[in-house]
């Protein structure tokens, strides 16, 4: 039975309940994790634990949950935590009467189970035991076994003021037990390893005399005098600064006896020694002889990481580190730089601990501690000292001076082969003193920075770690999950993946939680981490936190950058330039560029590649995106971030209409809202708009973005305003779908302000988006109620393109009559305003429908005129020039002027290609194709028409399509390609009837009694 008589009621017999609270607050049974739902169960349990057997008051309790300020129904409350607490146990196999009701309040009972604070105080008395019996290596194993107990501050995670004082009161024990374990390994001789703990310690506890005294003494008897006194002198430097007293007189004492090197420091035991000790410390020589010297190789890499995955071409560039060079070796210098928790460190130990064998004369590790917030960067100096002496010198020939333990460490390599990882560098100078002069040795560095003045050697062994490839990703979920719970559940396991920006650090943290919940699912990990406001929460519980790897990086940054790095956490644009960065901070180019190649440079962003403006383009991986939201909404006034986003939004409108303005000519075909721009320099927009669609295209996802969070944030004059001076990209190149969502966005934006003007262009925008995927009907009814929308707010210019756009309807319908009489109401309303690319393409229009009428002559002259507006509009004006010249070539055709039609549709192809608009390219060569056709050379027509084909199928343009397989289908009919000829046309005929376009239906079906007709043997 277990200790104290306690019953079982399920569960495996004699399995124990484990509860710790020397660290963040857990609980056990035997192997599985207990889960503690929500802070106020984790706030009780707590109050329990610190006082185990002994009764807490309710009152007590709900003091403690709700600082004082308790609901009426406090009582019930927490007699429901406890309740659910005894069935979480119960359910674990434990008694109820782990947590007993005793007046006035309740009690946990630890008997039966085990409490990490009450083994602690029963280690620690055990140690003190042995002590006074003089039992010295005994009491260093119970101190040792004691302090391992400890995972990090007491009930870390648990809130309430008399758990904070029940922390600060063990921690206070903590320390007193390492300070009593100290005395113990210095009496045992083990002075030398003591000196980098006790280091660290008083970093952190700088007033705490007996630390400090067991510091000094360690550093004396390890041949430190010099630091030993510097220590001393430290004391009393911040002891007079802190408190306004001198060092008490034990330090006192120790300093004046290191001074004349007093025999009782000496480490040999010797009974006049204690007398210089402080009272706590009892003096004893070992029962048994010391051993043998011998001389140890030293091998001091941490364990190979568990779950490694892929990473092998990395590891074949760290292979260059032992390649020999001309057949001879020399010192090589690696180094791995990467993002925190991209697995820098992980894989640094992997490739040595593979390459282990070809370095006999040891592996040496250093943590450099450039990222850790806790201490300061290791100095080169400790390292060299720690170093030496694990290559053999002794303690009392390790000069004191940084440049003499260089030198010796130098000598020492030059004729062995030693591998050397430094691992969290922080700066060159950090690592300079520690690279070998000559020999046979090797350094691999691992940093978050670049160190562009460490010059590796070869120059191979410089390894960007980026993140996981997806297999590779989901391979180390396999590891760390289980192969079968991840095989099972490819999409979410690749979704998860994705959601850690297929991070290390973040995938083993992910795997964790799933490997202790095997209750959960990973779609329903998937579901936690995919609500951006908790992502980070998520990945950042227990020891391993993605929030706290990121902080160390942070606190580094200078001022600028920081600021910056903040501020790109507001915006949701996938990438971006150096000009968003000079939005954000309201600074020059130049100097945002700058920033940004620092953040570069610090892993905060990484680079995507030049754009086609020859920009270049960076962005932020998404957890670091949303740690800098956290940062900026945390650091930021409200009001400064608003400012930052507006400067980038009003920039990119700024940018948006001077393109939509050189790509049309002009101010054209687009309604404007009253939204400022933001002054742009004129030099800066000549680089990025010497090609207008090519800066769209290189924007196009982050112009989206902005439409997008413009709209959410209410500014619904931006975003439409925005929506509507990207109709050049849209249109070119048949992005749909942006064009869509950004107009729904942005007209529900308007909506909501009770903009009549904004939601009239988004409704005749979201009418062209349906005109465009041949939806007539739904294009009809948009365009319908944009035109009230646009009478309603008096925009004559607005109506009239959609009066426009509803005639091209008409035509498509065939009705010619209704189709003419609208163009000619817009054509009088563009030549009043102005809109001469408007103008041209109501032209254009018109010169269609004069065509499908019969009327080639009429159609040429509309064209023609067309033309010359677009000429005279000069190098502004040719994409109007293009849609133009190709309803000149149309006329042509209709007139039977073959060669001219040609030519005139060679002409729209040049300048559809010079300007990447795949429709018109499309539009051109289905022309060209009709051209040679009529021509009577059928042969030259196919490649053309196979190329428009496979162009409008990209695009997923159906009517372009329709007309090309029946332009295709006349085509194979005139050489004898019968079966091809019908399967062209019929599925022509099926597209113009899906689209609702009669007048292709009926050219099809003509096309196919034709076909039929000319077959031979028919009547």
């Amino acid at each position: 039975m277990p200790r104290g008589g306690a019953v079982w009621l399920g569960g495996p017999v004699g399995e124990r309940l484990s509860f710790k609270i020397l660290g963040p607050l857990t609980v056990t049974a035997g192997e599985r994790a207990v889960a503690i739902g929500g802070a106020r169960q984790r706030t009780i349990l707590g109050m329990l634990l610190i006082r185990p057997g002994r009764i807490v008051p309710v009152e007590a309790l709900v003091d403690e949950v709700w600082n004082g300020r308790p609901p009426a129904t406090a009582r019930t409350q927490v007699a429901i935590v406890i309740a659910a607490l005894r069935k979480t146990f119960r359910a674990e196999g434990a008694t109820e009467e782990v947590i007993v009701t005793a007046h006035p309040g309740y009690q946990l009972h630890p008997e039966g189970h085990d409490v990490d604070s009450i083994a602690f105080g029963e280690l620690v008395e055990r140690a003190e035991l042995g002590v006074r019996e003089q039992r010295f290596a005994d009491a260093a194993r119970d101190y040792a076994q004691a302090l391992s107990l400890w995972r990090g501050p007491a009930l870390a995670g648990v809130s309430g003021q008399l758990v904070e004082d029940e922390a600060a009161r063990l921690e206070e024990c903590r320390l007193n037990a390492y300070d009593d374990a100290t005395a113990v390994r210095l009496e045992l001789g083990n002075h030398q390893e003591l000196v980098p703990e006790l280091t660290a310690l008083v970093r952190e506890h700088p007033l705490r005399e007996r630390t400090r005294y067991h510091l000094m003494l360690a550093q004396y008897r390890s041949g430190r005098r010099a630091e030993a006194m510097e220590n001393f002198r430290d004391a009393r430097r911040q002891f007079i600064d802190e408190l306004g007293l001198v060092p008490g007189p034990v330090l006192q004492e120790l300093h004046e006896a290191i001074l004349r090197d007093d025999p009782a420091l000496s480490p040999a035991p010797a009974p006049s020694r204690r007398a210089a000790l402080p009272v706590d410390v009892v003096a004893a020589a070992p029962d048994e002889l010391p051993p043998p010297e011998v001389t140890v190789v030293p091998s001091e890499l941490p364990p190979d990481v568990p779950g490694f995955t892929g990473r092998e071409s990395e590891l074949a560039a760290l292979d260059h580190l032992i390649a020999e060079q001309d057949g001879q070796l020399a010192p090589t210098v690696g180094l791995i730089t990467g993002v925190a928790g991209v697995g820098k460190t992980g894989l640094a130990v992997r490739w040595a601990h593979r390459v282990a064998e070809d370095f006999p004369d040891g592996r040496l590790f250093a943590d450099l501690r450039g990222y850790d917030e806790l201490h300061e960067p290791t100095a080169a100096s400790e390292v060299l000292s720690r170093f030496l002496r694990s290559l053999g010198v002794p303690s009392q020939q390790i000069p004191a001076g940084v440049e003499e333990r260089v030198a010796l460490y130098r000598s020492v390599l030059a004729d062995r082969r030693v591998l050397v990882v430094l691992d969290n560098v922080r700066t060159f100078a950090q690592i300079r003193p520690l690279l070998p002069g000559s020999g046979a040795s090797c350094v691999l560095g691992t940093s978050r920075e670049q160190l562009e003045q460490l010059v590796t050697w070869p120059a191979q062994a410089r390894v960007h770690l980026g993140m996981l490839p997806e297999e590779e990703a989901t391979e180390l979920l396999c590891r760390i999950v289980g192969e079968q719970r991840i095989r099972t559940a490819r999409v979410d396991a690749a979704r998860l993946a994705e959601l850690c920006d297929r991070l290390p650090l973040a995938l083993r943290i992910a795997g964790a939680r799933l490997a202790s919940k095997p209750h959960w699912t990973v779609r329903h990990l998937v579901t936690r981490l995919s609500d951006e406001r908790r992502r980070l929460d998520e990945l950042s519980q227990g020891e391993s936190q993605v929030r706290a790897s990121f902080a160390l990086s942070y606190r580094f940054l200078s001022r600028d950058a920081a600021k910056l790095y903040r501020c790109l956490g507001l915006l949701d644009v996938p990438d971006f330039t150096a000009w968003t960065g000079a939005a954000l901070l309201d600074t020059g180019v130049m100097e945002a560029e700058q920033l940004i190649e620092h953040l570069v440079d610090a892993q905060f962003l990484e680079v995507v590649g030049i754009d086609a403006t020859g920009q270049f383009r960076y962005r932020l991986q998404n957890l670091l995106r949303l740690y800098a939201g956290e940062r900026a909404r945390e650091e930021e006034p409200e009001s400064d971030r608003l400012a930052a986003c507006d400067r980038v939004f009003r920039t990119c409108l700024a940018i948006a209409e001077e393109a939509h303005r050189r790509e049309y000519g002009g101010d054209y075909s687009v309604v404007h809202s009253a939204a400022a721009r933001r002054p742009i320099d004129s030099a800066l927009l000549e680089e990025l708009l010497a090609a207008p669609l090519e800066w769209y295209e290189a924007e196009r996802l982050s112009l989206r973005a902005v439409v997008l969070q413009a709209a959410r944030t209410g500014l619904a004059d931006l975003a439409w305003d925005l929506t509507g001076s990207m109709i050049g990209l849209f249109e070119t190149r048949n992005y749909t779908d942006d064009w869509r969502s950004c107009a729904e966005q942005a007209l529900a934006a308007a909506v909501s302000a009770g903009d009549t003007l904004g939601q009239g262009v988004m409704r005749y925008h979201l009418g062209a988006v349906q005109l465009r995927l041949q939806r007539f009907e739904d294009a009809v009814a948009e365009l319908d109620a944009a035109l009230g929308l646009y009478q309603a707010a008096g925009s004559e210019l607005g109506r009239a393109m959609t009066l426009r756009n509803l005639a091209i309807v008409d035509r498509v319908r065939g009705d010619w009559g209704t189709a003419m009489g609208r163009l000619e109401e817009a054509l009088a309303v563009f030549r009043a305003l102005g809109d001469r690319f408007s103008e041209a393409h109501t032209l254009n229009n018109m010169a269609q429908v004069q065509t499908d009428q019969g009327r080639p002559g009429l159609a040429l002259e509309l064209a023609e005129e067309a033309v010359r507006i677009g000429e005279g509009m000069g190098e502004d004006g040719v994409r109007n020039l293009a849609q133009s010249v190709h309803r000149l070539a149309r006329a042509y055709l209709a007139l039977d002027r073959f060669e001219s039609a040609e030519a005139a549709f060679q002409r729209v192809a040049a300048i559809s290609k010079g300007k990447s608009d795949l429709m018109g390219l499309s539009y051109a060569l289905l022309g060209q194709g009709e051209a040679r056709l009529g021509a009577g050379t059928p042969e030259s027509a196919e490649a053309v028409l196979v190329e428009a084909l496979e162009i409008a199928r990209r695009m997923g343009s159906q009517l372009i399509e329709g007309q090309t397989q029946l332009v295709f289908g006349e085509m194979c009919g005139r050489l004898g390609r019968e079966a091809e000829a019908r399967t062209n046309l019929l599925a022509a005929r099926d597209v113009f009837v899906r689209v609702g376009a009669p007048q292709w239906r009926d050219r099809a079906e003509q096309a196919l009694t034709a076909l039929v007709a000319a077959a031979p043997g028919a009547p």
